[in-house]
């Protein structure tokens, strides 16, 4: 059996990704981000999986509008970096795993979830920015193997909160039934709160993030029980995007131990969050 050992969810905002590639992170205006990260990039450090899953959305980059899956799952060998009009991200291609994948698509699909499946696909900064706030500075390859899974949070009418737990759940019991991997790292991506159009655009609501901190490690059946325009009404429009962290929490134990929680406002306009969860039977640091 494989055992999910961490939850990650972070926001994958383009303009963290820009930061990191053009030398900024140091500059006033970033610090304060990404000397929050530092704590969890240091456990995350000593505590690699064998093979991760990241859940994400794609920004009509790898996908075009006209056809938008709900749910949709990478079987590819590899994903390579999209261009998305201004180059592609110094970063390395990603390296899939399609064994564990058709594990995850055949048991998701017996218990009830219809995927897309992608057997290639590019991969924008949905996807690239989570794995740049794990691991900074890559190198030549990414630390393991990565499934991607996609999530429509783009276009009316969205997974509800509560269907999206149930697919973490669903994920959580695929992944413990894989005997191909001993360890795997799930993120959960997007959000916090945030509007980028509309009267509201620019719209921020840290009440709201700090509730969804708390209620994300101890009571995720509560978050899961708000209706998509609770999502929109107290988070924004594209704050729609903290049900992806729903399938990350559900795909962990019951009963998880926060590591490190980081919360910034703004990146570029939008509230930006951290938190990791350390998921193991036998915590031992």
């Amino acid at each position: 059996m494989s055992e999910v050992i961490w939850g990650l969810a972070t926001s994958h905002v383009p303009s963290i990704g820009a930061a990191m590639d053009r030398g900024r992170t140091t500059d006033p205006g970033w610090a304060p981000l990404f000397e929050g990260y530092g704590p969890a990039r240091d456990w995350l450090a000593r505590h690699t999986p064998d093979v991760a899953i990241l859940i994400y959305n794609d920004h009509a980059n790898g996908v075009d509008l006209d056809i938008v899956p709900t749910f949709a799952l990478g079987t590819a060998e590899r994903y390579k970096v999209a261009d998305e009009g201004f180059g592609r991200r110094p970063v390395p291609d990603v390296v899939g795993a399609p064994e564990f994948s058709f594990h995850l698509l055949e048991r998701l699909m017996d218990d009830g979830f219809d995927l897309t499946v992608f057997q290639e696909l590019d991969v924008d900064h949905g996807f690239t920015v989570p794995l740049s706030v794990w691991t900074p500075e890559p190198g030549d390859a990414w630390p393991c193997p990565v499934v991607p899974l996609l999530v429509n949070v783009i276009q009316y009418p969205q997974p509800t909160a509560a269907r999206c737990y149930a697919l973490g759940r669903a994920l959580g019991r695929a992944i413990a039934s894989y005997r191909g991997a001993a360890t795997v790292g799930v993120l959960g991506t997007g959000g916090m709160s945030h509007q980028l159009a509309g009267a509201r655009a620019g719209f921020v609501n840290p009440d709201f993030d700090r509730m969804f901190f708390d209620a994300i490690a101890d009571d995720p059946v509560k978050l899961a029980s708000l209706s998509r325009e609770d999502y929109i009404r107290e988070a924004g429009s594209e704050g729609i995007e903290l049900i992806m962290w729903l399938i990350m929490r559900g795909a962990l134990n019951e009963r998880v131990r926060t590591v490190h929680t980081a919360y910034h406002v703004p990146a570029s306009n939008t509230a930006a969050g951290l938190a990791l969860f350390d998921n193991r039977a036998d915590i031992t640091d």
